[in-house]
């Protein structure tokens, strides 16, 4: 496989293409979310990508539409002291989601096969080791029936260089930029050579990743969504889930609404003519003189 600091990053669509498919990308994670959630179907989403390649932003626009409550969004970081006493996957395994939900991690266990490994906050043999416990942990999942998205976003040096520029210019932006941005660009081949083994030893048939060039943001988060939702999607009734049309058309009159348009008002039930009448009392007859027949001995 190509190394992730040999990409290819193709240009977005023009601004007016780019609005008019994402908002089409949007409605279809809304319409996933409402039928994961009726079906009790999980979904795991984990993003992982060099620093400032657009994973927050590519997540707000993925989740934009979306119900928060049926929404869990993992910001992960550096383990706690507690965690640090635990296997490295026990706070992925805590933060799993429940039936009819959808957890995505912005960054995740892949941090020990790069973060830990690069900046040596684990022994050798740890992080080598980690390659064949986190395909194990996947494979439960999915052997489980989690639909598990796994998204690699890479930009080139050149890009990143211009955005933490940005962040630096821009009051709004100048949390996002720490010491650690600093010290990660200057181990870059170091994070590139992590990156590349880390896609070459967990690109699996049951999980595989999607790899980005994300120089272009607009590429980038349409490239995400769409393949975001064609996951997803496979093998899942989208159709949404809908009220009983008694419901609507009791809550309709009890609330003195009209009924939407593509609810038909309840039809009484139609008068029977008389010879409709006759002929019931035919069939009636004709029952009686069959039970009789069989009463007798």
């Amino acid at each position: 496989m190509k190394s992730v600091d040999a990409l290819e990053h193709p240009d977005g669509p023009p601004k007016a293409e780019y609005e008019a498919e994402l908002a089409a990308l949007q409605l279809e994670m809304l319409r996933i979310q409402a039928a994961y959630r009726a079906q009790g179907r999980r979904a795991i989403l984990a993003f992982e990508g060099s620093d400032a390649a657009g994973k927050g932003g590519t997540i707000r626009r993925l989740t934009a539409l979306l119900d928060p409550r049926g929404l869990n969004v993992h910001a992960v970081g550096a383990p706690t002291a507690a965690e640090q006493g635990r296997h490295y996957l026990y706070r992925f395994w805590r933060d799993l989601p429940v039936p009819g939900r959808i957890a995505i991690f912005d960054r995740s266990w892949y941090g020990r096969v790069l973060v830990e490994r690069v900046e040596g906050y684990c022994e050798p043999q740890a992080w080598q080791r980690a390659y064949d416990e986190i395909n194990a942990f996947e494979r439960q999942l999915v052997d489980d029936g989690a639909a598990l998205v796994k998204v690699l976003l890479c930009i080139s040096k050149g890009e990143q260089l211009e955005r933490f520029a940005d962040r630096l210019r821009s009051p709004v932006k100048r949390w996002k930029f720490t010491r650690d941005d600093l010290r990660n660009r200057r181990r870059w081949d170091a994070y590139v050579q992590a990156f590349d083994d880390m896609v070459a030893r967990t690109n699996t048939e049951h999980a595989p990743w999607v790899v980005i060039g994300a120089d272009s943001k607009r590429h980038a988060r349409l490239t995400t969504l769409r393949a975001v939702t064609a996951h997803l999607s496979l093998g899942v009734d989208l159709t949404a889930p809908l009220a009983p049309h008694d419901l609507i058309r009791e809550a309709s009159a009890a609330l003195g609404l009209p009924l939407p348009p593509d609810i038909a008002p309840a039809q009484p039930d139609a008068p029977r003519s008389e010879e409709a009448k006759r002929d019931e009392k035919k069939k009636k007859k004709k029952k009686k003189k069959k039970k009789k027949k069989k009463k007798k001995p």
